[in-house]
């Protein structure tokens, strides 16, 4: 009997172990779909980046590499690379920067060495040219049809801004005497027209002024001569600018200003403190938050000032990146892609965080992850 009575007592035993371990794997398995579901709500799909083409890289390596035409490229201290999306490399260009910087600009991408001397600029084929510079670097832009500019440091005047021509030539150099540090610069859409932020601190408040200087060709060489220069209201630093549909648009984080030709009007958009401005086909597609630490909303405005979509996008803004027509935010673990009236034409939940992404082709985003270098088609 007191064999038959051990002999239930540890089938007991054993029926409870399993049930116990059951019970364990439900609740990892309900926490797991619990998670999934949440990361799905609202999502078109979900997607495992490390299912879709492309290339397994370390974070550290991610890190350098900036979608680019149809591959991504790869900046280091000393060698700019263009790899295939595969991860095959195309081309190579032996650099020294201490501190590299990359902008993206359509088929063009200017590389520099932040408060250093030298900068360089490529397309999928190769190098353009690679320059150097007699003053530091503080920073850089370029235009879709491959103009730069490059806010430089000054021995004898608040900074200086140079502009340099597709072919590497040098067009103009604008020195800042009276209207402060230069912050930032960006050209129009035919590279006509470059305008630059720039703040003065030496008065009892700030004052912020934007300048325009206008480009032109005349006998085979590019030119720049003054063509206007607007007083902002003091206080506001701006720290931004773009060019979208057919005026310069200014920011300080809590302003906006309009530029058209040599007229300045303020922007009563009321949207609480900017964080993110760029042009998506003509139309403002600005992230703005209600208050620090609050979620990022986005909000399209078209060229008569009128908000034609408006909604929250998420709390961390990862990257962003345009198209002819369209754009692509990364934000938490969502990826979205608008179109340039603000319909969203996908939204994807991804299960790694994203450094960077950008357009490849037609109907694919390139997104380059914590993991390495994946495409995904938003189309299907």
């Amino acid at each position: 009997m007191m064999d038959e009575g051990k002999k239930i007592k540890n089938k007991l035993i054993a029926a409870l172990c399993v049930f116990v371990v059951l019970l364990i794997a439900g609740v990892v398995v309900l926490v797991l779909v619990s998670k999934k579901q949440t990361a799905l709500e609202g999502a078109d799909s979900y997607v495992r980046l490390s299912n879709q083409s492309g290339f397994d890289c370390e974070f550290a390596e991610a890190q350098k590499l900036y979608p680019f035409s149809d591959g991504v490229l790869k900046v280091t201290s000393d060698r700019i690379a263009y790899l295939t999306i595969s991860g095959n490399e195309a081309f190579s260009y032996q650099v020294k920067y201490s501190n590299p910087f990359c902008v993206v600009k359509g088929s063009y991408a200017l590389v520099g060495d932040l408060d250093g001397y030298s900068f360089s600029v490529y397309n999928k084929d190769g190098q353009i040219y690679n320059k150097s510079t007699n003053d530091k670097i503080k920073a850089g832009t370029i235009s879709n049809d491959c103009f730069v500019s490059l806010i430089l440091d000054s021995s004898d005047a608040y900074g200086q801004v140079n502009i340099v021509a597709p072919d590497g030539s040098f067009v103009a150099n604008w020195v800042s005497h009276d209207s402060g540090y230069p912050i930032a610069s960006e050209f129009n859409y035919d590279s006509s027209k470059l305008a630059i932020t720039s703040v003065n601190t030496n008065c009892a408040v700030v004052e912020p002024f934007v300048k325009v200087l206008e480009i032109k060709l005349d006998k085979n060489k590019y030119t720049a001569a003054d063509y206007a220069v607007f007083s902002i209201d003091a206080g506001n630093i701006v720290s931004s600018i773009i060019y979208s549909d057919s005026r310069f648009l200014a920011f300080s984080t809590n302003a906006a200003y309009a530029i058209n030709d040599k007229e300045l009007s303020s922007l009563n958009l009321d949207l609480g403190s900017y964080n993110y401005v760029f042009d998506v086909n003509g139309n403002l597609f600005l992230i703005y938050a209600d208050g620090v630490g609050q979620v990022n909303k986005l909000s399209v405005i078209d060229s008569g000032n009128k908000i034609i979509y408006d909604s929250i996008l998420g709390n961390n803004i990862n990257a962003f990146s345009t198209g002819k027509d369209k754009c692509v935010i990364s934000v938490d673990r969502r990826i979205f892609v608008f179109d340039s009236n603000g319909s969203i034409i996908k939204d994807i939940s991804v299960d790694e965080e994203v450094i960077r992404v950008g357009f490849i082709g037609n109907d694919k985003i390139v997104v380059v992850s914590t993991s390495g270098v994946h495409t995904y088609n938003y189309k299907d």
